[in-house]
């Protein structure tokens, strides 16, 4: 402790403007109710609105209040807010639930590549799908703060979802490998 104290001494008596209004701003997400964090925890807020007010089973499809206007952007990073206040928790729910099999299907053609190449890309884009979910939704949530990441598959973005669609790509060039290598084998074995 006494050490994170001398570190932000020192940092402040030679970079001062390093504890800027700005920079501070980024730590709204602690406390977004707070009198001095009302501009800077806009967002958030009305994301912690926007999922209170769809409850279990949402508004309906279409139904958002918040996406009106009231939330910022709300078809690129806080799609997820609008799905639960749309669908409610439940539809929150199964969204996770696609992207986890997802996730798992990934990882499944990874161990079952013989490719080391396939592996690799398998593991990796699994990886980028599960940190970037986690990164989405923990900063909706107000666990950590935000990122601008977007949700996989989900979220508005070209740049986004042609990433996502050449490693789509990979995982389906590496199933097809699996399959037409055991193809082989099964022809190699009736001969």
């Amino acid at each position: 402790m006494l050490f994170i104290a001398l570190s932000l001494g020192v940092i402040y008596l030679v970079h001062p403007d390093f504890f800027s209004q700005t920079r501070l701003g980024r730590f709204a997400f602690l406390d977004p109710f707070n009198e001095a964090n009302l501009d800077a925890s806009y967002q958030l807020r009305n994301g912690y609105y926007a999922i209170a007010d769809g409850g279990i089973f949402g508004k309906g499809f279409g139904n958002s209040v918040q996406k009106l206007g009231f939330l910022p952007e709300s078809h690129t990073d806080f799609i997820s807010a609008v799905i639960s206040e749309e669908l409610g928790i439940m539809g929150i729910l199964v969204t996770l639930s696609l992207i986890l099999f997802f996730i798992w299907k990934a990882f499944h053609i990874a161990l079952r590549s013989q490719s080391a190449f396939d592996t690799s890309i398998c593991i990796g884009f699994a990886t980028w799908i599960a940190v970037q979910t986690f990164l989405n939704l923990g900063g909706v949530s107000g666990m950590i703060p935000l990122t601008g990441v977007p949700l996989p598959f989900i979220s508005f973005g070209g740049t986004s979802i042609i990433t996502l669609s050449c490693g789509v790509g990979f995982l389906i060039s590496a199933e097809r490998q699996i399959t037409l290598t055991e193809r082989r084998n099964t022809h190699a074995n009736q001969q």
